[in-house]
């Protein structure tokens, strides 16, 4: 049986471009639904358009991560670098041409034309990916372009996001606010990092830190690492009042959680840390949440 096609004589329908269109949202809000519960939670304070757009962003960053990390042993890495590289190549084309028939790019593509995300955020996040299949130590100059890459253009492409309805004063508060995003990127990708030491050291054979034995790991290098985290903390919160009201809410949410995440590994002794994956509790996620609320409303 033959399938009517929407298309008309000169294309798809509106109708039909619409419909691809939401869909490929969905598809989007599905990635981040099955792999990042806390993500979800925050989001829900984001005022739309903003929380589909911000998911659309961390959809793409996802599958690129379920890509380099995949512990699957019958996928190598020389399958999984072209992976990446077939992503990445659909991602520049749609970014040009405004489709793609990989769902979660298409709707990646859609934010990005729409609020100004181009190569310049992109291309340094693939190379950080494509980092993880070739790097297992790293120096203090390459800890520093793999976090750029991976988290800091992360929260750039947020603030992207965030700013687009701003007209001629996008770029002018855009420049002001971006340290701050990058900070915070940094931030939670550091803590992410230490709380999954165990994690990326004995199953990924990666040690992020640079100068870190992991086998030797002690409450001094927790604290070292957690008083650079705290620092990146601080400068981010400085600039979450000035942020657009439908996503200040929300970025402050997630900047109370990880804080939350930072105080519970200075608590846990080193070996603990080295051993098991310290987490935020949903009830304590909620009771955050409840307070950001509070105080926004006072």
């Amino acid at each position: 049986m033959r399938t009517r096609s929407p298309h008309g004589p000169h294309g798809p329908s509106r109708e039909a471009t619409t419909l691809y269109d939401s869909l490929s949202e969905d598809s989007a809000a599905g990635v981040i639904r099955a792999f990042s519960s806390s993500f979800g939670l925050s989001s829900r304070l984001l005022g739309e358009p903003v929380r589909t757009q911000v998911r659309n962003v961390y959809a793409l960053v996802r599958v690129a991560d379920e890509i380099v990390d995949n512990t699957d042993p019958g996928l190598e890495v020389g399958p999984r670098r072209t992976m990446l590289g077939w992503l990445h190549d659909d991602v520049r084309h749609a970014l040009e041409h405004g489709y793609s028939a990989n769902l979660v790019v298409h709707a990646f593509a859609r934010t990005a034309r729409g609020c100004g995300i181009g190569a310049d955020l992109v291309d340094p996040f693939f190379a950080s990916m494509g980092t993880d299949l070739e790097t297992t130590e790293h120096t203090p100059a390459s800890f520093e372009r793999y976090v750029y890459g991976s988290a800091e253009v992360i929260g750039l492409m947020c603030l992207r996001v965030f700013l687009a309805g701003d007209g001629a004063a996008r770029e002018r508060e855009y420049d002001r606010l971006a340290p701050g995003a990058r900070r915070l990127g940094a931030a939670f990708q550091k803590l992410n990092f230490l709380r999954d030491l165990a994690e990326d050291h004995d199953q990924l054979g990666r040690a992020y830190f640079p100068g870190l034995d992991v086998e030797r790991f002690c409450d001094g290098d927790r604290d070292r690492i957690l008083d650079d985290i705290d620092a990146d903390l601080v400068a981010a919160a400085a600039v979450i009042p000035a942020l657009p009201s439908s996503s200040r809410r929300a970025v402050a949410a997630a900047h109370a959680t990880f804080a939350e995440l930072g105080a519970r590994l200075r608590e846990t002794p080193a070996p603990d840390i080295r051993r098991t994956r310290v987490r935020v509790p949903d009830p304590v996620k909620l009771r955050l949440l409840a307070g950001v609320l509070l105080r926004s409303d006072a």
